[in-house]
């Protein structure tokens, strides 16, 4: 079960090298020089997640030049949720073309240290001047409207990262989460 969330200006907490769905491996040491890094708790079975994968797409096509770092974690339990296993999370990433890392939490520690709770789960972490490392300046939902991108009026996660690359803490630094749950053991 997730420890407390993790609260505004938060360091980004440290994690080991966790495999990815492209078969290279990933750990928070691996996301310094990173303009921004956003962190979300993902998997492949929760709806939630499958209407903002295309959005997560964009969100790294267009932000990823500008040095910004989009990294998906699955750290459900697969006894249970059995599509959410490792190789179907390689399936799921070369059929979608992911451009962002997707990561696999296997103990669920990592997903215990941000206190995360649901899927998608947005965690916007902003570099710290004049210190090494970075700090959460967000944390939330992607947008106002998981059912339709065209519908959507507020762009939480973007207005975040614009604001995170100009310095500046952003003007909604939290909103509540929508999705599955986590999947525990």
């Amino acid at each position: 079960m997730a420890s407390a969330v993790l609260s505004i200006g938060s360091p980004l907490p440290s994690f080991p090298a966790l495999p990815a769905a492209d078969g290279t491996t990933c750990s928070s040491a691996d996301l310094a020089g990173s303009t921004a890094v956003v962190i979300v708790f993902s998997c492949n079975h929760c709806p939630y997640v499958q209407a903002y994968e295309e959005r997560m797409i964009a969100f790294q096509s267009a932000f990823g030049p500008k040095g910004v770092r989009l990294v998906a974690i699955n750290a459900n339990e697969t006894t249970n949720y059995p599509e959410d296993n490792f190789a179907e999370m390689v399936r799921r990433a070369k059929k979608r073309a992911f451009n962002f890392t997707y990561l696999r939490d296997e103990d669920q520690s990592v997903a215990d240290a941000f206190g995360a709770t649901h899927t998608p789960e947005f965690f916007v972490f902003a570099p710290v001047r004049g210190e090494s490392g970075f700090r959460l300046v967000y944390h939330g939902r992607m947008d106002d409207n998981h059912q339709n991108a065209a519908a959507v009026r507020e762009h939480y996660l973007q207005d975040a990262v614009h604001a995170a690359l100009a310095g500046i803490p952003p003007a909604v630094p939290e909103t509540h989460s929508i999705g599955c749950t986590i999947k525990w053991r």
